[in-house]
């Protein structure tokens, strides 16, 4: 049986035809996405921002999501809500209406009313304020962690391939990761823990897209006889079905985690569905474009054994 293609392995489609083009939309969508992040900021969660934190326990099984829509027309908005322990108990972390540390007991007190139901009332098992450093030292981390994420891919890219090569890589994951969290400034959808570890998560599947059109660029560098913007159209081409299929199938996981995780997980969702669609544009429009530009144009030599096969350069047109 043959394997299924969705485009033919031998389709010749001129995507480098289109790539100052390609680049400039994918630089302009970057600088808004640059633009909301620095004017409007992040709609930023209980996560980082603080808030009360209640534990409840139950008899029987609750609905997490009617407990939410309650405390939603309670004036709660934007509250999570998730079980934990045996599925009975409950963990709900909310703003406070006044803002206040002091307003905690109330908080406390009114939330557990607003989720009981006569048949299944909520008994107070914890909860207390919880204030913003603990969001401050999230934010932290997770800056750092995108940085070691940055710095790990440099080393390992250019070991694996070629300086080049590791740079075009970070600059389109990094635009990739941009994107996504400019989305989340522009429209303030809440920015939670959830969703910064999509992002994260972004990072890694944008970086191994862009790695498969990488290897099959070194690879037809190597065995081709042409100029390398027709080698790098070739790579895309050959590795275009690829792309598309697991691309597809990554989406309908997630899009199943979207509509079945819930609203705790609905912001997670979000990022990796915005990720895997704009990584598998980036690692075809952006990748190989970069390689044709200024001091990151790729040539042969850069890809050559340099000990074992100078002789074989030679011959080479």
């Amino acid at each position: 049986m043959k394997p299924f293609n969705v485009f033919p392995y031998g389709s010749n489609i001129d995507f480098l035809r289109l790539r100052w083009v390609s680049m400039a939309v994918a630089g302009l969508i970057m600088l808004v996405a640059i633009g909301a992040i620095a004017v409007k900021s992040f709609n930023f969660a209980l996560d980082f921002t603080g808030g009360t934190s209640v534990e409840l326990s139950f008899a029987k099984p609750v609905d997490v999501d009617g407990i939410r829509t309650r405390l939603e027309n309670a004036g709660y908005t934007g509250a999570q809500v998730q079980t934990f322990g045996t599925g009975n108990e409950l963990l709900i972390r909310l703003q406070p209406k006044t803002g206040s540390a002091k307003d905690s007991n109330n908080t406390i007190n009114e939330v557990q009313s607003v989720a009981s139901t006569p048949d299944n009332p909520g008994k107070i098992k914890g909860g207390g304020y919880v204030g913003p450093q603990v969001g401050r030292d999230l934010a932290a981390n997770g800056i750092w962690a995108l940085l070691f994420v940055v710095v790990g891919f440099l080393i390992y890219i250019s070991f694996r391939f070629e300086k080049k090569f590791a740079v075009a890589a970070v600059l389109t994951t990094l635009h990739d990761v941009v994107v996504v969290a400019g989305w989340f400034a522009l429209f303030g959808n809440e920015f939670d823990l959830t969703v910064l570890a999509g992002i994260l998560s972004v990072m890694g599947y944008s970086i191994n897209d862009t790695i498969v059109v990488f290897d099959r660029v070194r690879e037809n560098f190597r065995t081709m006889r042409a100029d390398p913007e027709t080698i790098l159209n070739k790579s895309i081409n050959q590795t275009l079905s690829r792309t598309v299929i697991t691309s597809f199938v990554a989406f309908l996981t997630v899009f199943a985690l979207y509509l079945y995780g819930g609203g705790s997980l609905e912001g997670m969702a979000i990022s990796q569905m915005l990720g895997i669609v704009i990584g598998t544009l980036s690692s075809i429009f952006v990748a190989c474009p970069l390689l044709t530009m200024g001091w990151l144009k790729v040539t042969k030599q850069d890809l050559m054994p340099k000990a074992k096969d100078e002789a074989a350069l030679a011959r080479r047109p």
